[in-house]
């Protein structure tokens, strides 16, 4: 596997909860040197694989916290657990949360382990992506490929 792996989580027939998969797709379009980038579900075991024995991995997901839609919030991972709002959304009981705190125990975790997560107004099935999460979809690529670039 390359050194930065990119995990966009996502169900794309929930409105917003495809967001990850978005974000993703056009950081493929990119075709950043040295990046893998992979799309999940968001099952906890399936990511764990996906992230394998890559230096860095960003992972991008939506959450439901009560913020603003379109609020990107980023978390550090590797020293401490995800806050409570990228855990209350998953579809799979054992979901990202849970996955890092395992693979913590396990001494999986890569050396830098990144999570976005996008603030989502509505999860709906069969609904389109909200407006303020498209928007923040294309301000948070081009942060991912500033953060995999070193640019400032």
């Amino acid at each position: 596997m390359s050194e930065t792996c990119v995990i966009g989580v996502g169900n794309a027939f929930r409105g917003d909860d495809g967001i990850g998969l978005i974000v993703a797709r056009r950081i493929t379009e990119l075709a950043l040197p040295g990046v893998t980038v992979l799309e999940q579900s968001g099952e906890g075991v399936a990511l764990m694989e996906a992230w394998g024995d890559a230096d860095q991995v960003i992972v991008v997901d939506a959450v439901s916290s009560g913020s603003e839609p379109g609020t990107v919030h980023r978390f550090e991972a590797t020293g401490q657990p995800l806050p409570a709002l990228f855990t209350g959304h998953s579809t799979h009981a054992f979901g990202l949360a849970e996955a890092i705190e395992l693979a913590r125990q396990l001494d999986r975790l890569p050396d830098q382990l990144v999570v976005y997560g996008i603030e989502g107004r509505s999860f709906e099935f069969d609904h389109e992506l909200s407006p303020e999460v498209e928007e923040a979809a294309g301000v948070l690529v081009r942060q991912i490929a500033k953060e995999i670039t070193g640019e400032s």
